[in-house]
């Protein structure tokens, strides 16, 4: 059984086997080599991604890789490392894990569709966020750990500027960056600091829910696409019957998603999102340029009215390589902003904007940031100029040939 030579404790020789007495009420944990082991039922395979997952958040890793014919392999750091204290995983492992964690209508949908998302609770870890695909004809699995607790904005290393996204009464707030970059912790972050201040009535939009969240001063209503909705164009188009004040959605996906939350920024209500875009002012193009070229001038104009600011996320490497560090972006749409926005033939002004901005009103720039970073020793010269938007610049910049 795949999984079944788990290192505790960091340690690969102190290997725990759980194995079945003969008699079924109870359970024997030896540390020497086990009998052979019964074919094994979803318990078993629930244990499995326990160990899994534990071992993982022991570790450090922030993801959990599984296809058949090749041993687990974790993500620490960013880097891939493949786990041989585990055995390889076999077909029928596979299927038993995906039988495990899918319930019958998301079997059907990965059949379907030949991918599905799930989300999966951990005892003593929290929620493990998992994508369920097919590579080469084979079923594969990726396997995100979100932690339980969820941080506070200050915690994340976002500045002070955050937390006045968290006062807005209504307008769109965008987190953006990569896949992995942490924009579902931040969205997070910032739900959670609203629900410990302000009675509001949140909706999150999710597909799966990540993170739980506990009523505090407010009350959330999580709504996961496939169980409390059918789609997430039916959440949306619910949602603003269901008297919120805050609407979240995980994934602006589409046009009918970027409208709804313009609309619903329109008419009193703060709306959070995430997008996958490098940088603030690249988020302005990619909305307005997914929409017709006849709808794009409206487009233009609600952006400038609505959205308030965008949140742009990088993980780097930190410097001891224990770790990595936030690096961000914020762009708070001033009234000169407003006005680029609305110009298609200015909006590569707004990159400069930011980079001339006075950091005190809470606008900075990724290579700004990045360059502090390295500053404050905690992340290299190579790695500043790797992750900055401008690299040429950075490096110059590094070498003393530019303020």
């Amino acid at each position: 059984m795949f999984g079944k030579s788990l290192p505790l404790s960091g340690s690969a020789n102190n290997t725990i086997k759980r194995t079945r007495s003969e008699d079924p009420s109870t359970d024997s944990v030896k540390t020497d080599s086990p009998p052979p082991e019964p074919e094994p039922g979803t318990e078993e395979y629930m244990e499995v991604i326990e160990h899994l997952v534990g071992y993982a958040v022991e570790k450090g890793a922030s993801d959990i890789h599984l296809r058949v014919g090749c041993y687990p392999v974790i993500r620490v750091d960013g880097d891939l490392a493949p786990v041989e204290a585990f055995s390889t995983v076999t077909g029928v492992d596979m299927d038993a894990l995906i039988d495990t964690v899918l319930n019958p209508r998301e079997r059907e949908r990965l059949e379907h569709g030949r991918q599905v998302d799930t989300s999966v609770g951990i005892a003593a870890v929290g929620r493990i966020r998992i994508n369920v695909f097919y590579q080469r004809g084979t079923p594969a699995m990726a396997i995100r750990v979100i932690k339980t607790e969820i941080p506070t904005l200050e915690e994340l290393g976002l500045p002070e500027v955050a937390y006045k996204m968290a006062r807005l009464r209504s307008g769109l707030v965008l987190v953006i960056g990569a896949t992995g970059a942490g924009k579902s912790t931040t969205l997070a972050a910032l739900v959670n600091e609203i629900n410990k201040r302000y009675p509001k009535h949140i909706i999150t939009i999710e597909d799966p829910i990540e993170f739980l969240f506990r009523d505090k001063r407010s009350i959330i209503s999580q709504r996961e696409i496939g169980i409390d909705a059918s789609s997430f164009s039916d959440a949306m188009a619910a949602a603003l019957r269901e008297d919120p004040d805050v609407i979240l959605l995980s994934d602006m996906r589409d046009t009918a998603s970027m409208e709804f939350a313009m609309n619903a920024a329109e008419t009193g209500h703060l709306v959070f999102g995430t997008l996958h875009s490098p940088t603030a002012p690249d988020t302005i193009t990619r909305i307005v340029s997914s929409f017709p070229s006849e709808a794009q001038n409206t487009i233009r104009t609600k952006l400038s009215r609505n959205l308030k600011a965008v949140i742009g996320q990088r993980l780097l490497p930190a410097r001891d390589r224990k770790g990595r560090v936030l690096a961000y972006e914020i762009m708070v749409l001033s009234p000169r902003i407003q006005e680029l926005v609305q110009d298609p033939a200015r909006l590569s002004d707004i990159q400069e904007l930011i980079n001339n901005a006075n950091a005190i009103d809470g606008v900075t720039s990724f290579d700004r940031q990045i360059y502090e970073l390295y500053e404050q020793g905690r992340i290299t010269s190579d790695t500043a100029v790797r992750y900055a938007t401008s690299p040429n610049d950075m490096g110059l910049r590094l070498r003393g040939f530019s303020s």
